[in-house]
């Protein structure tokens, strides 16, 4: 048996952010930036992610199984 798996399934998009956008926010003094779904109503990134570069933002998309618009 190996210890690991060859086959991904993705996580379910956490309740209450279905249709909810996903959005990219920079840090204004740091400039750091996160990726997150976005609530209108909070104004704010539910379940956000640090983003170092594509590869994280790629991965996002991956882990929730939803395919990127470019």
């Amino acid at each position: 048996m190996s210890l690991f798996c060859s086959t991904f399934s993705p996580k379910p998009i956490p309740k209450g952010c279905e249709g909810l956008e996903i959005r990219i926010q920079s840090s204004t003094c740091t400039g750091e930036k996160t990726i997150g779904f976005y609530d209108r109503v909070q104004g704010r990134l539910l379940y956000s992610e640090l983003v170092r570069g594509d590869a994280d933002i790629e991965a996002f998309y991956r882990k929730y199984g939803i395919k990127r618009n470019k």
